[in-house]
């Protein structure tokens, strides 16, 4: 069994507190990162909490995204880790396009390379910023295993 996986953990700054806030939204807009990543929807879990702020996950058949926001701070992390063919960087862009986020950091990690040292290797750590119209560029999938 293919243990590989790619996890990449987001951190979407300067994000409109309005959507951070709407639960209906953030879960649209994970489905679509999802089906932007090419994963299959398995189900969703979200919750808005009292006084602010949104939580929650997108189970798919190649594993899951995950979202918590601060919409005092303008801020949201996210999680997504898939196996398989799909692209996570593509549900990050997606995922910052639709917080109509200032500044992105981004972190991809390979997983399941096998036991330690190389069990999880950092593939790489940026910052982004949007280019045109709040659009977020992210580098396009690496092979697996390949080194930065």
């Amino acid at each position: 069994m293919n243990t590989t996986g790619r996890h990449v953990l987001a951190e979407f700054h300067g994000c409109d507190a309005a959507l951070l806030n709407d639960k209906d939204h953030i879960e649209a807009l994970m489905k679509r990162a999802a089906e932007a990543a090419g994963a299959t929807l398995v189900g969703t879990l979200f919750h808005r909490f009292t006084p602010q702020g949104v939580s929650g996950v997108v189970v798919v058949e190649e594993s899951h995204l995950s979202i918590h926001t601060w919409p005092e701070n303008g801020y949201a992390a996210a999680d997504f880790y898939t196996c398989g063919e799909c692209n996570p960087e593509l549900a990050c862009e997606v995922l910052g396009e639709g917080l109509k986020m200032h500044e992105a950091e981004i972190m991809v990690l390979d997983r399941g390379q096998g036991p330690a040292p190389t069990g999880i290797i950092f593939g790489r750590h940026e910052t982004l910023r949007p280019r045109a119209k709040n659009v977020l560029r992210l580098p396009r999938k690496r092979a697996m295993g390949a080194r930065p």
